[in-house]
């Protein structure tokens, strides 16, 4: 009997893993194409073993929108955890620009709803990391913008990593070897 019970749990769970994967992959493939501008970042922690740490310009349009928690001290306002969604107003290229919070009125055409989380005093979107294979670094160090997929109830995933002129940025196209590590 245990093993039965054993055996329904293990299907359950697969079963869930695999919806779940199968909606990213949709997510993905179906998703609002969005480019986000990368923030400058300290170059010193830009490239840190195999992923790069990330930080966008609506990120900081975001938080400078949120009320603070002490407005007294001007150095040492603070932005309490929440979650929120932003109105990021999309061009023709598909590049996103900061155009306000969301306030439940309709959107126009050319605007996309954003899911994004303040955690210690961060905002973020989706992710704040990049992981690329090792060795590959110097590479993406010409990142300028993260294309992102964004679904209807405003949720991103990261898709990759452009240069200034929106192309992707993949080992292929650089001449990498995928064997080479360095």
């Amino acid at each position: 009997m245990a093993s039965k019970i054993a055996l329904v749990a293990m299907v359950i769970i697969l079963s869930a893993v695999n919806w779940s994967i199968a909606g990213k992959e949709n997510h993905l493939a179906k998703g609002k194409i969005v480019y986000l501008e990368l923030a400058p970042v300290d170059p010193r922690s830009l490239m840190q073993g195999d992923y790069m740490v990330l930080s966008f310009r609506v990120a900081t349009a975001v938080y400078d929108a949120l009320p603070k928690a002490d407005k007294s001290r001007r150095w040492r306002q603070k932005v309490e955890a929440t979650d929120g969604y932003v109105i990021v107003s999309v061009n023709e290229q598909n590049i996103g620009t900061f155009k306000g919070l969301y306030e439940n009125k309709p959107l126009s055409n050319n605007d996309v709803l954003m899911r994004y989380r303040v955690r210690n005093g961060k905002v973020k979107f989706a992710t704040n990391a990049y992981f690329f294979q090792e060795g590959h670094g110097k590479y993406y160090e010409s990142a300028q913008y993260g294309l992102f997929r964004v679904d209807n109830e405003g949720e991103l995933l990261l898709a990759s990593m452009h240069n200034k002129d929106l192309e992707k940025i993949e080992a292929d196209t650089l001449g990498i070897n995928s064997t080479d590590s360095k």
